[in-house]
């Protein structure tokens, strides 16, 4: 027995003739180690055109049968039975019954024939899906509002109960340890747009009025915009990543177990310091944005600092300053709101961890620029 086992493999065609019956002896090991030889050797075979039109594959000899070797013995039968053999595995051993009537069913299901897609009516249940998934989270989002306050709520009536150190411990991340990329990345933006108002404006013979353009965009528009989606993208995904690794822990069911709410002691911590915080990133945003506009202007437009200092206090007034300042904590509000609804929603899996954290990121980046386009127009339409 043994020594049959360490044989090679052969593949041996007996018979033929008119009456007499065909057999395909098999023997040696049949596994993935001798795979060359044994594909030369089924190639080799050459189909009889006459006589019996039985086959039958005896593989008594095979000591050593492996996945490859029970696919090459299915495979031959399958190839004289599309030459019209009734092709049959005989003298089959008991240990390699399992793995042969594996193989034997693997692809013998006909594929499932689709109907051509309409493309247009693709694209309507495409629409009809999103339009469904974002009336679903306004939904999820106004309950987990109302959650929210409901728990600020119980927090002004019992200030104790507010987890401080929690809240300083997420304002030191989402705040503080912020700073540094904030200002860089804003320094660069007001430096770019000062270059290209300067060069674009001498064409007019109105190089100066680069200052209305850095000064008036950063402090209404740019400078909080750009913030809050670094936030989103920075905080957010944090947050979301955060209560999901939660919830796939199951420790906010545990919480909820010890008769804690998770809105209380998860997120409402969070939430306050990101509203405490966007403003005051907002702020060094804006401020440095001006600083990197008036180091080009100097350095790329040649306008003096003094030049651009007196240009700014002349056309920025405090109205631009706040019109930014006003729309930082609702901004704030909204990218903690999405930030843990899609936490929450995290299921036992590593790939919905990640697909949420990436909803998380797109969905607050998104309401954040329709705020601020429905701010600028409340505040165009009371004359800020």
């Amino acid at each position: 027995m043994w020594e049959s086992e360490t044989l090679a493999p052969e593949l041996i065609l007996k018979g033929g003739g008119a009456e007499e019956r065909l057999q395909l002896l098999a023997s040696g090991s049949w596994t993935a180690a001798h795979a060359a030889l044994l594909e030369q050797k089924v190639k080799a075979l050459e189909v009889p055109t006459q006589g019996s039109r039985r086959l039958e594959i005896d593989i008594a000899g095979i000591g050593e049968l492996d996945t490859f070797g029970a696919w090459l013995l299915e495979r031959t039968a399958r190839d004289f039975a599309a030459h019209g053999f009734d092709a049959e595995l005989v003298e089959v051993a008991a240990r390699f019954r399992g793995l042969l009537d594996e193989i034997h069913g693997c692809g013998r299901q006909k594929p499932t024939s689709r109907r051509p897609a309409n493309p247009i009516l693709d694209k309507l249940e495409y629409l009809g899906r999103l339009t469904t998934d974002l009336g679903l989270d306004l939904i999820r989002l106004s309950g987990l509002l109302g959650a929210l306050g409901s728990a600020t709520a119980r927090i002004f009536v019992r200030p104790r109960s507010f987890r401080l150190a929690s809240g300083v411990h997420q304002l030191d991340r989402v705040g503080w340890q912020a700073i540094p990329i904030i200002f860089m990345i804003t320094l660069l933006i007001g430096g770019i747009i000062a270059q290209q108002g300067i060069f674009h404006f001498r064409k007019f013979g109105a190089g100066d009025y680069v200052v209305d353009l850095v000064g008036i965009l950063v402090l209404r528009e740019l400078g909080v915009l750009i913030v809050a989606i670094m936030v989103a993208g920075r905080s957010g995904s944090s947050y979301t990543a955060e209560l999901g690794s939660m919830k796939m822990r199951e420790e906010i069911d545990a919480l909820r177990t010890m008769g804690l709410d998770p809105v209380e002691v998860l997120m409402l911590p969070r939430i306050v310091a990101l509203v405490c915080a966007l403003p005051i990133l907002a702020f060094i945003g804006s401020m440095s944005a001006l600083y990197g506009g008036g180091l080009v202007a100097w350095l790329y437009g040649g306008m003096s600092p003094a030049v651009y200092i007196g240009r700014l206090r002349e056309v920025v007034t405090v109205t631009h300053f706040e019109v930014g300042m006003i729309k930082a904590p609702f901004m704030a509000l909204a990218i903690g709101l999405i930030a843990c609804s899609e936490g929450l929603q995290v299921k036992g899996s590593a790939e919905s961890l990640g697909l949420k954290t990436t909803a998380s990121v797109v969905k607050s980046i998104f309401f954040v620029i329709v705020l601020d386009g429905f701010f600028a127009i409340f505040f165009a339409s009371i004359g800020m």
